[in-house]
């Protein structure tokens, strides 16, 4: 019954006609090897068995058989006992073919001419989708599987499944996020901050990037200014970008943002205080007194992103929204650098009148983050999972930065750390004439990965000798052979063992 109601899904593949030029049987092939190569038949999914396929189309059974037969011959179909006929997986990793432009094609829907914002056109992120294939993953922002607490979160994940749990997160809440997971962002990640804050002074959000993005849509638009550190948060300058926001570039130097250089006539601010992103480098607590003065006098919003702040080592420093009191700063928090990058927990705390109208606007954009996750992680919070995993973490990324400065040092010393202090990555800059974007490519063939820094500057002149190398997701056995292949990839003859 399933395979006969399964089949109304491949009707729009077959166009059979007996005016053709062709047999049957070759516009069946045609057909199936068409949708295989444009992605629209999945592996894991059979094709209607040839008795079925046939009745469909009004063609001989023999015929189908025929065709499935020549397929499995090619390469394209695999037959699997009892189970019928699927894609060849092989084929699947071939690229795509190119597609026909949709305005190129009569009646055809030109969509780029009608877009009022223009995403595709920002600069795309360099990500690797299959970095965990890599020996030497250096990348940023990814987790390490063996440091995921895997056991606690499945515990947390069975409890929030429990008959009364369920009760409590599969109603729509509407505008509004699970109490307890507010409870515990209030109660235990914003203290370590330095950060007090009511409930309703508190949002969930898919992450750091969906809290920009929010605020932007919120407050930003044509006409309004924003000054970012240059170099900077790639993403956060294209979200203000697509609102139709003007972006300032400020440098950077040894204490963080230069806030002389702040433009008076500029509405936000956006900083990463705690650690700078990609230099790491914390901003001093002169230049933070220094920026909290200049928007009061300028009448300016700082939004703060608590970026790569979770660990340990980091407490003693407290966010720059735990000493304002003007009530300008506007905090971004994630637990993407902890727990995992996937889940897509984030949070903002800002005052209840902000607060308020974001959850309105967040109510027409996806209502609230999914229920069950945030009951998830609310538990994983309130059993006190979390702490000890940033303990762990603290512990590990503190050995993994040390280890990956020695290395450095030992085969790369011309590479020039430029803050070696704390977070999850190490900041380099090379001697001129260094393109690290070609250091990339020689390394990626001696399966390393890192990162060139060009897209953290916004400027026409953007220099290449930058990169940055993450350490969140490489054991530490691996990092200086990876260092090593890294130095042989950049021309240096490896030292002897």
């Amino acid at each position: 019954m399933t395979q006969r109601n399964d089949t109304a899904i491949w009707s729009g593949l077959f166009r059979i006609s007996a005016d053709s030029g062709q047999t049957l049987q070759a516009q069946i092939r045609q057909a199936i090897v068409a949708a295989i190569l444009d992605r629209q038949i999945a592996a894991s999914m059979p094709l209607p068995s040839c008795r079925i396929l046939a009745e469909k189309l009004g063609v001989a059974r023999g015929t189908v058989v025929l065709a499935f037969q020549q397929l499995v011959d090619q390469g394209f179909l695999i037959a699997r006992e009892r189970r019928g006929h699927f894609v060849n997986p092989e084929v699947l990793t071939t690229p795509l073919k190119p597609q026909q432009k949709a305005a190129d094609v009569a009646g055809g829907v030109d969509w780029a001419r009608r877009r009022h914002i223009n995403a595709m056109d920002m600069p795309r992120p360099v990500k690797q989708d299959n970095w965990i294939k890599y020996s030497y993953p250096f990348v940023y922002g990814q987790f390490d599987p063996a440091l995921f607490p895997t056991a606690e979160w499945r515990e947390c994940n069975r409890m929030a499944l429990a008959v009364l749990e369920i009760r409590n997160w599969a109603a729509d809440m509407v505008d509004r996020d699970d109490p307890l997971l507010i409870e515990q962002i209030q109660a235990r990640l914003l203290p370590r901050r330095g950060i007090f804050a009511n409930p309703d002074e508190i949002i969930v959000t898919l992450g750091a990037q969906n809290a920009l993005y929010m605020l932007a849509t919120l407050l930003m638009g044509k006409g309004t200014k924003v000054a970012v550190e240059d170099p900077g948060y790639p993403d956060g300058r294209s979200i203000f970008r697509l609102a139709g926001a003007e972006i300032a570039p400020v440098p950077v130097d040894g204490q963080g943002i230069v806030t002389s250089a702040i433009p008076a006539d500029a509405d936000f601010v956006f900083v990463t205080p705690s650690h700078h992103c990609p230099t790491m480098v914390p901003l001093s607590q002169q230049r933070r007194q220094e920026l909290l003065d200049c928007a009061l006098r300028n009448d300016q919003i700082i939004i703060e992103d608590g970026y790569d702040s979770q660990l340990i080592e980091d407490g003693p420093q407290q966010a720059l929204k735990s000493v304002d009191r003007s009530g300008r700063v506007v905090y971004i928090g994630s637990m993407s650098k902890t727990l995992a990058p996937g889940l897509r927990i984030g949070y903002i705390v800002a005052s209840a009148e902000l607060i308020a109208e974001l959850r309105a606007l967040r109510r027409f954009m996806f209502r609230h983050p999914p229920a069950n996750n945030q009951r998830a992680v609310a538990l994983f919070l309130s059993l006190g999972h979390h702490e000890a995993l940033v303990r762990r973490l603290s512990a590990a990324f503190e050995e993994r930065r040390k280890r990956l400065v020695q290395a450095i040092g030992a085969f790369l010393p011309e590479w020039n750390p430029v803050h070696a202090g704390h977070g999850t990555s190490l900041w380099l800059e090379g001697p001129r004439g260094t393109d690290a974007r070609a250091l990339a490519e020689s390394a990626a063939a001696r399966s390393v990965i890192i990162e060139p820094g060009e897209r953290f500057f916004d400027r026409p002149d953007r220099p290449v000798r930058f990169m940055r190398l993450g350490f969140s997701s490489i054991s530490l056995q691996h990092i200086e052979p990876g260092i090593r292949e890294l130095a042989t990839a950049a021309g240096r003859r490896p030292a002897a063992a």
